[in-house]
């Protein structure tokens, strides 16, 4: 398993490389993803979050974590296709995507919620790799199965090292 992490200068110190690549880990393992996958964790600003959003999204406006999933969209949801829109190398290592974060974002949620900006960041990235996964929440009952499986993996991770 390969959890690449960029965090953007300016946010360095903030956050340890080890404890986000933990947080993603933990989400893969709860998920029984496999062993043999890789995905990429940004921890970035609002304004590169926001054009982001608009290029990809057409949303001309911030938010707290975008995922970009490489899978082909029917893979992702359990219906296996033959054509992607990514070629995947030959390395039997399935490349999820990314996962980027707004870090000053997650602090205005993090004091919005009167929690720690750490356990903001887990849930941003809980939230993303599951949408990696193939988990989406553009239905009522698609949210709250995706908010349950959240609150779980959180509350593993949260009794976990940290």
């Amino acid at each position: 398993m390969e959890i690449n992490v960029l965090i953007e200068e300016g946010y360095e110190g903030y956050l340890e490389v080890s404890w986000l690549q933990y947080v993603a880990e933990q989400v893969l393992v709860a998920q029984d993803a496999g062993s043999r996958l890789e995905l990429g964790l940004v921890i970035t600003d609002q304004e590169r979050v926001q054009q982001l959003n608009r290029s990809y999204l057409e949303k001309d406006e911030p938010t707290d974590v975008l995922a970009f999933s490489m899978l082909p969209e029917p893979l992702a949801t359990g219906e296996p296709e033959a054509s992607s829109p990514f070629v995947q190398p030959p390395d039997g290592v399935l490349h999820l995507g990314e996962v980027i974060i707004s870090y000053p974002q997650a602090v205005i949620q993090a004091e919005e919620h009167r929690y720690s900006i750490k356990r903001e960041i887990a849930i941003l990235i809980i939230h993303g790799v599951l949408h990696l996964l193939g988990y989406e929440h553009d239905k009522p009952e698609l949210e709250r199965e995706m908010r349950a499986r959240e609150a779980e993996i959180l509350s593993h991770i949260e009794g976990g090292p940290g």
